[in-house]
């Protein structure tokens, strides 16, 4: 399974929408808090193009975008492949 990686902060419903869904589906993920972290926002900013809002998920080299990319990916059979590949 390739790593998946989450940008997110405390009290962002997206964010924990999101893990929600990563954590049914029994995929681990790191975690990076960008409301405590200056470096992980800027981070987070460059690898997603600009992007400033959370959730920002990455799936090995790829972004997937945020919080309802991923269910859209989810619904359209899309994710568990991208996961596994």
């Amino acid at each position: 399974m390739k790593p998946v990686e989450i940008y997110t902060s405390p009290l962002c419903g997206f964010c924990h929408a999101a893990k929600r869904l990563l954590k049914g589906k029994g995929v681990s993920f790191t975690e990076y808090d960008i409301s405590r972290d200056p470096a992980k926002r800027k981070e987070m900013m460059q690898r997603a193009n600009g992007r400033h809002t959370v959730p920002q998920i990455f799936i090995g080299d790829t972004h997937v975008g945020g919080s309802d990319e991923l269910h859209a990916m989810e619904r359209s059979g899309k994710l568990d492949p991208m996961l596994a590949a």
